[in-house]
């Protein structure tokens, strides 16, 4: 019998895909469906640090402004009463389903809203997943105050919450294999790899601005693949893999790569949700052919690159692959 049982942020799945947050994940009858087609666990929608501000003193917004964005967008786009719809959220998930529901919210700062995380916890969530969308686009800012916010955030979250805790990250950091291996070890259970940012495209007709690159795209597995590999061995807690993943194959490889757990988001829009039961379909075929019985059979077999001196090893293999074409 082929077993698909893991654990990750010390919470047990049935198997180590997990729907990632996003708009399809702010629905109970979706959770309902994400369950019944086989997924290990779920990430609730992101609640922005905006809403929760919006919620304890909607004057925050106006007296206090976090950066720079036209105030009435984020009045109307935070409502007050948000923060109790997604308590609710999480209160009628945990009743629909058995798998972990994990909460989410987007932070960019630890300033004010870090207590609620404790009604999150009240209301029944398996874990928090902290989206800490930090971009360095400040020329003004030192690279270590952007990383400072991570930690920050990471303390005094884990200081109101005994339920398992996961900081979802982006790779913009000018020494992401030391910081991740030092936020590995402030009592977090996971670090997903990576978040995506807002992409931006010109209309060049209407001479604007516009939102581009919504839904990820296959090649973009190769960012988190070279992460998850050279760091599932030294960091101190759970690897879960994000953006890229849209098939069988792409867990698979996150898994050999040394990935607890494996989140999706993107392909469930374009496939539907029946995709889940596919990738678990493919990824048992694949471990019978290879004559695997567990998980812990083959993940992080291919966490090669991490052996000896790992920027000289990707050198290699760059120089190898290069080479090649004329």
């Amino acid at each position: 019998m082929i077993n698909l049982d893991c654990n990750y942020m010390g919470l047990k799945l049935r198997n180590p895909l997990i729907v990632g947050s996003s708009g399809l994940t702010n629905a109970v009858e979706n959770i309902v469906e994400i369950e019944r087609n086989g997924a290990g666990a779920v990430v609730l929608k992101s609640l922005f640090e905006e809403q929760i501000h919006n919620a304890a003193d909607p004057a925050f917004l106006r007296e206090k402004a976090l950066y720079q964005e036209p105030e009435e967008y984020i009045r109307n786009f935070s409502r007050p009463e948000d923060l109790n719809g997604y308590i609710e959220l999480i209160r009628k998930a945990k009743k629909s389903v058995t798998i972990p529901v994990i909460a989410s919210i987007n932070c960019i700062s630890d300033k004010g809203w870090v207590s609620y995380a404790k009604q999150i916890q009240e209301a029944g969530a398996d874990g928090l997943e902290l989206n800490i969308s930090v971009l360095p686009s400040d020329p003004e800012k030192e690279g270590a105050d952007n990383e400072k916010t991570y930690f920050s955030i990471t303390e005094k979250i884990l200081k109101e919450v005994t339920i398992p805790v996961s900081v979802k990250v982006s790779f913009y950091f000018s020494d992401l294999a030391k910081t991740l291996t030092l936020l590995s070890g402030t009592g977090v259970k996971g670090l997903v790899l990576f978040n995506r940012f807002f992409s931006p495209d010109i209309d060049i007709e209407r001479e604007e601005l516009k939102t581009t690159f919504v839904f990820s795209t296959p090649s973009e597995i190769a960012i988190s693949l070279r992460w998850i590999s050279m760091l599932s061995p030294i960091v101190k807690c759970d690897l879960c893999a994000s953006t890229g993943v849209h098939d069988g194959t792409g867990l698979i490889k996150q898994l050999l790569a040394g990935a607890r757990a494996v989140q999706i988001a993107s392909v469930l829009y374009q496939k539907g949700f029946m995709e889940i039961a596919s990738m678990i379909d493919y990824l048992e075929n694949w471990m019978e052919r290879h004559g695997y019985r567990s998980i812990d059979d083959f993940r992080g077999k291919l966490a090669g690159s991490v052996l000896g001196n790992p920027a000289s090893n990707e050198r290699v293999l760059f120089m190898k692959h290069f080479s090649g074409i004329e």
